[in-house]
């Protein structure tokens, strides 16, 4: 018999009989664990168990076997388990992995057979409640990471103002101690001050209330930090008085001690002064003595006083002057921002202006060399060709071909050169292309003008032939060449009255360009 293979590191016991979809067979039962067989092994006995289950049996050496013993069949050698002795049976692996088989978990309604739950859903079955390793809870499998991250009381969280690592049970106690805890002063209303610089805010705050510096010596007034200079600028009297009997009890102290050290030297030297000069004596130095002290401890006062109010005054001037250059900064650094988009915005007008031109001129452009345009509000157009606000208008570009000439036309409503004032005159003007170099140069195609009758009846029409010797006709080296045409192409007096060809102020114009030998 072969050995069986003791190096399966996962190996399982057997499979919970609730599995099954059928009743269980004898055949397919451990009888070891009593469940259905997870890769049967068969005994020289006959009796099959679990790879599991046997490994164990025999991993202290060969064991006798408890089945035969129960059935009474015990006989020795044949009923002692030996792994040498035992082999895989896959007759019996492949029957049991052929059974019909559900899921044992409350709510799933996966079937299949014993195979299929081995390979794809034993230990993946989202309606398995499996244990918390931190919180030792019984939770779903589908909901492990929730609990992981949310629901878990055991769970490691990472303070994310300080980043220190606690549990989250403990995580009202960190923020009351944490130092990057963000804070909001009640005085201000500033919010997201860090715990350990509020102390410091509060000193500094301008809302904030605090008692005088002098409150030591009775100024009861509780102001605000942004204006306790000029508390003190407006009672520096009322503070020397409260400071005035302090002093005076140090002077006091003071001239009484010197008055008895006094009197120890000159009882130690034996010498001796009638009463009333000492007594005269003594007096008179005290009130001197304490005039000067009083003068002196007013002056010191006033000048230590006075030397805050100058080092505020320097300290502000200092933050102002930084402000100023900060703020002179922030000027300039917006200047060039505005002035960097009013480039931009330019260069933008520029292109919408093209763009306007190119979807204008694609509005009206035709590809096979007749054109015709509609001018509207022919009177006021007119007026101000005659008041030479607008003496000449061009008509949208059109081609003789998707890459042919570009031409325009150009109207002046009355009149240009020997037509001024009586006629109107006509022009067709050769403009520049983008396939000019695949063209056939002088342009030579005959050009027919005419001003449509809107009765159609009788269009007031004239043609010619470019002559090939003019400039207005060569290759363009510019945006458009010199315009050339009939500069008495129709009186003026028949567009007076109703005119069969002004309609509605409208009159239309008609361009065509022979396109032969193209």
């Amino acid at each position: 018999m072969a050995r069986i293979s003791l190096d399966c590191p996962n190996s399982l016991p057997g499979i919970p009989l609730s599995v099954l979809s059928v009743p269980m067979e004898n055949k397919y039962k451990c009888q070891q664990c009593l469940l259905v067989l997870r890769k049967p092994v068969q005994a020289q006995c006959g009796h099959r168990f679990c790879v599991h289950c046997f490994k164990q049996l025999t991993s202290s050496g060969p064991k006798p076997c408890e089945a035969c013993r129960a059935e009474e069949i015990y006989e020795e050698p044949i009923s002692i388990l030996n792994s040498t002795e035992a082999f895989p049976d896959n007759a019996a692996g492949r029957e049991i992995a052929s059974l019909p088989a559900r899921c044992l978990n409350e709510g799933c309604p996966w079937t299949g057979s014993i195979k299929e739950y081995e390979a794809q859903h034993e230990g993946r079955c989202d309606f398995e409640k499996i244990q918390c390793s931190s919180c030792k809870n019984y939770i779903l499998r589908s909901e492990r990471d929730r609990h992981n991250e949310r629901e878990c009381e055991a769970r490691t969280l990472n303070c994310k103002y300080c980043k220190v690592t606690f549990n989250y049970k403990d995580i009202k106690a960190h923020d009351e101690i944490c130092l990057k805890f963000p804070l909001q002063c009640k005085d201000c209303g500033k919010k997201k001050i860090p715990r350990e610089k509020f102390s410091d805010h509060l000193r500094s705050c301008a809302k904030s209330k605090s008692s005088c510096p002098f409150s030591e010596v009775g100024c009861k007034a509780v102001i605000d930090n942004s204006k306790l200079s000029d508390h003190e600028s407006s009672s520096t009297v009322e503070h020397l008085r409260l400071l005035l009997p302090m002093v005076l009890s140090m002077v006091r102290t003071r001239v009484d001690a010197s008055a008895l050290c006094e009197w120890q030297e000159d009882s130690g030297l034996g010498l001796y002064r009638a009463p009333e000069e000492g007594v005269s004596m003594g007096a008179s130095a005290s009130v001197h003595s304490v005039d000067l002290d009083k003068k002196v401890t007013a002056l010191e006062n006033i000048v230590c006083v006075l030397n805050r109010e100058v080092e505020r005054s320097s300290v502000t001037m200092e933050a102002f002057a930084h402000q100023h250059r900060l703020d002179q900064e922030k000027i300039e650094n917006l200047s060039n921002k505005v002035r960097q988009l009013e480039r931009t915005l330019a260069m933008r007008d520029l292109q919408l202006s093209e763009t306007d031109q190119i979807v204008r001129e694609l509005q009206f452009c035709t590809y096979d060399g007749i054109f015709v345009w509609k001018i509207t509000d022919f009177s006021r157009r007119k007026q101000e060709a005659v008041a030479g606000r607008t003496p000449a208008m061009f008509s949208p570009a059109f081609y003789s071909s998707k890459y042919g000439y570009k031409m325009c036309l150009r109207l002046y409503l009355n009149g240009d050169g020997t037509g001024r004032g009586t006629h109107l005159s006509l022009f067709f003007v050769v403009m520049r292309g983008k396939c000019d170099a695949l063209l056939k140069w002088p342009f030579s195609q005959k050009v027919t003008l005419m001003l449509l009758d809107q009765n159609n009846r009788e269009h007031i029409i004239d043609a010619f032939r470019p002559d090939v010797t003019s400039t207005s006709f060569q290759r363009p080296i510019s945006e458009m060449n010199i315009a050339s045409g009939c500069p008495l192409f129709c009186p003026l007096a028949k567009l007076a009255g109703k005119s069969p060809y002004l309609r509605d102020d409208t009159i239309f114009i008609k361009a065509i360009v022979d396109l032969t030998g193209l």
